[in-house]
């Protein structure tokens, strides 16, 4: 249950674009390697804002897969699926919802920051208002221990742990729970045992987090012990009940550094992107017509990069070396503007040349990515059972 398990989502809205990759997916294509990873379509949530158009997600869905595939994100590695295709996220979230104290959807503040910056849609709903904690069932469904995130995006993974809390706190108490913990104590061998003892002490008389720490390492490299006892354990330690909900904690990642054509960051907003597969003739073209510094209006006319969206390029993509070149070359008059742009052409053409050849075998055999989907959803919904049947036991609702 409580393993080293990755979650993370996202909406098919539209094409991905570079800032997509350097944002998000090459960071999913590192996690693969060293966490158990689950990467879902979130489609749902995508209806949040565009629920009036829906056959942009229809449209979307699949071409976003095929560029996580593009991107390098494994199947063999990873698990791929489509968050609607796995009903228990809906079915937690109603159950959730039961427990949601309002003003913890109403102060998430992306909630107050979209209603502010989307006025062009209708956002008086309560899909997007309960959105927050269908996110959180997202996670907890999966019981997933880490959720990459960026920091603006942190409130969201602190909410998802209150509600963790919140569930574990109202329906962990079963009857003779203390008992059964001590018990479950005792199958850790006297060694385990006495370090558990020891470091859940030190928890509850001194709040040391370290103990804390040591103690759920210690329970996670144990073996021989049931699923149940190993709920209760965890909750045994912080002097609580049967923890049913584990609380993710948020994997920090480095926000894009990827300009937009413009300088500006990239995004479809404001129409400065680069197509994760773009045609290499369109990515040329777009390149070789950014703006560059006004004050370069001949050829001869010294620049400063500073002042240029190429130079932010160069950041992203260039060396050392060819950054001297540029810095020297444009200040001196030295080269001239598209000269400047070729080597960012070149990077970028070099950078998608593996995407579009990971991508032909499932544009040329779309039955491929349906079947990797397929995969995919039915290893999500098997654990999401598992879940939600612990979920049901505990509120009630198990009954025949």
């Amino acid at each position: 249950m409580f393993t080293n398990r990755v979650l993370s989502g996202m909406r098919p809205t539209g094409s991905l674009h570079l800032g997509h990759y350097h944002g998000v997916l090459k960071n999913w294509v590192m996690l693969q390697h060293e966490y158990e990873c689950f990467f879902f379509v979130a489609d749902w949530h995508a209806l949040t804002t565009h629920y009036a158009t829906p056959e942009i997600i229809g449209q979307n869905v699949w071409d976003m897969v095929i560029d996580w595939l593009a991107a390098g994100v494994d199947p063999a590695q990873s698990t791929l699926f489509i968050q609607s295709r796995v009903p228990e996220h809906a079915e937690l979230h109603l159950l959730l919802s039961m427990i949601t104290p309002l003003g913890w959807l109403e102060r998430v503040p992306t909630y107050k920051d979209q209603q502010d910056r989307l006025t062009d849609k209708d956002l008086s709903t309560y899909g997007f208002l309960g959105y927050p904690l269908l996110q959180s069932a997202d996670i907890l469904i999966y019981r997933a221990n880490r959720v990459p995130v960026g920091e603006d995006q942190v409130p969201h993974i602190e909410f998802t742990r209150e509600i963790a809390r919140r569930f574990n706190h109202v329906f962990g108490r079963e009857p003779g729970f203390e008992g059964k913990a001590e018990a479950a104590v005792k199958k850790l061998g006297a060694r385990r045992a006495r370090l558990y003892r020891q470091m859940r002490t030190k928890y509850l008389e001194q709040g040391d987090g370290a103990a804390l720490a040591a103690a759920r390492a210690l329970l996670e490299e144990t073996q021989n012990l049931t699923l149940g006892d190993r709920e209760r354990l965890f909750g045994y330690i912080e002097g609580g009940g049967k923890v049913i909900l584990s609380e993710p904690l948020a994997l920090l990642t480095e926000a894009s550094k990827m300009p937009g054509l413009d300088g500006q960051k990239m995004s479809k907003s404001y129409n400065n992107t680069i197509s994760l597969r773009e045609d290499a003739d369109s990515v040329a073209r777009k390149i070789r017509t950014m703006p560059t510094d006004p004050a370069r209006v001949k050829r001869s006319d010294p620049g400063d990069p500073e002042k240029c969206p190429v130079w932010q390029l160069h950041l992203v993509y260039s060396d050392d070396h060819k950054k001297q070149w540029v810095q020297q070359g444009c200040r001196s008059a030295g080269i001239g503007c598209l000269e400047c742009k070729q080597p960012v052409i070149d990077a970028v053409l070099a950078e998608q040349k593996p995407m579009h050849e990971r991508a032909e075998q499932y544009l040329e055999d779309p039955t491929l990515v349906r079947s990797i989907v397929a995969d995919g959803c039915e290893k999500a919904r098997k654990l999401a059972q598992e879940t939600l049947r612990d979920v049901r036991e505990v509120m009630g609702l198990s009954y025949s």
